[in-house]
């Protein structure tokens, strides 16, 4: 029988650490990570050469690891992407992915083709805060921010589906979601693409647009991606009826940021212009738009506006959109025409939104040879987590 005096020794509980996501760790983290095991930085090299270089994530096939630690490897760290339950190819070549990101949430990507590059338009979130009457994530209200590894998982999905020889060339920030909404994982999954252990996709290779957060857009320059601004108004009053968040951070303050960032940079500003029939199309909008922009380095991407379910805007005529950008090249802008690609798969400028919101489906791959691939590769990785 136990005593007042007597006291009962407890056994002290260890709390094994839950494993980290390998893709949401920067080379930094990881080796801070073997750091506290005990274990040497130079691991981290290792691994990440393994991972993004070799497209190995099996610790077993690791071999210049010792047998102990690939065993206490698999206990830290797992190897999970997210998957694709939807594949779309348009006619001109686009192609568009939908994403399981938990949650019950996805995201779409899209790779527009060209003659020499391949770009990968990527998400930061699912929704969006931001409200843009013409968009239609933005009817999407913000209902998850994306972790680096989902950002991440994002490229290497896609870029494990291109054929072989081929290669995702650059990178913009221009899916669904404003990137300066979740600035902290959008530059995190930046700087683990850059790594040289890594991927080492250029920076340069990299824009990142916003609709104006000001107070984050230093972010940009110090971390030296492209800067692309969501303007699409002539004025405050233009722009704010359509873009609610020119309320909070106006053109004054927006136009002085982009003044830094090309002093800082040495780089020109993009400024993308989406043209709605009757409200910013006409060729006195082109007149204010270029006295605008003239003062800072910058080119002008014009945008004819992508028809999307209840929008409330049209499209405007193709004379009318040649007027307006002839009207602004006669001024000594410089000025692009954006062309419209993959349309008829809602992969255009201002279409993307998540799909399958409460309970992502499977699509039938038994034709599609690009998704087999797919699903193949993301079993592969999980079954090693």
């Amino acid at each position: 029988m136990q005593t007042e005096s007597q006291t009962t020794e407890t056994t002290p509980v260890t709390v094994t650490p839950a494993p980290r996501n390998f893709f949401s760790l920067t080379l930094s983290d990881l080796e801070t990570l073997f750091k506290s095991s005990g274990k040497e930085k130079f691991r981290a090299q290792q691994i990440y050469k393994w991972v993004y270089d070799k497209n190995v994530t099996d610790p077993d096939q690791m071999s210049n690891l010792s047998k102990d630690f690939r065993i206490e490897l698999k206990n830290m760290i797992q190897f999970d992407l997210p998957s694709v339950v939807k594949h779309l190819k348009s006619k001109d070549g686009t192609q568009k992915f939908l994403f399981d990101v938990g949650d019950g949430k996805t995201v779409e990507s899209v790779v527009i083709p060209a003659e020499d590059r391949q770009t990968l338009c990527i998400s930061s979130e699912v929704g969006c805060n931001m409200a843009c009457k013409f968009c239609f994530t933005g009817k999407q209200k913000l209902q998850k921010r994306l972790t680096a590894d989902q950002i991440v998982g994002q490229f290497l999905q896609v870029q494990r589906a291109m054929p072989e020889g081929q290669r995702l060339t650059n990178i913009v920030f221009m899916g669904m979601g404003e990137p300066l909404d979740n600035s902290d994982e959008v530059f995190k999954a930046i700087e683990i693409l850059n790594s040289p252990w890594g991927t080492n996709f250029s920076r340069r290779r990299v824009t990142v647009s916003t609709s104006g957060i000001v107070p984050e857009m230093h972010k940009i320059w110090e971390n030296k991606t492209r800067l692309a601004v969501s303007l699409n108004g002539y004025d405050d009053e233009s722009r704010t009826s359509i873009m609610p968040i020119n309320k909070k951070y106006p053109l004054k303050d927006l136009l002085k940021a982009c003044e830094v960032y090309a002093k800082e940079t040495g780089e020109r500003v993009t400024f993308e212009y989406v043209l709605l029939k009757g409200i910013t199309d006409q060729l006195e909008h082109a007149e204010k738009l270029f006295q605008l922009t003239k003062h800072i380095p910058c080119k002008i991407n014009i945008i004819p506006f992508n028809e999307h379910p209840g929008s409330g805007f049209e499209r405007p005529s193709d004379s009318q959109v040649m007027k307006f950008q002839q009207l602004l090249i006669g001024k000594g802008a410089h000025v692009l025409l954006r062309r419209t690609m993959g349309r008829d798969i809602f992969a255009a400028c201002g279409q993307l939104r998540s799909e399958f919101e409460s309970h992502p489906q499977q699509m039938d791959t038994s034709n599609s040879k690009l998704i087999r691939t797919l699903h193949l590769k993301s079993n592969s990785i999980s079954s090693h987590t």
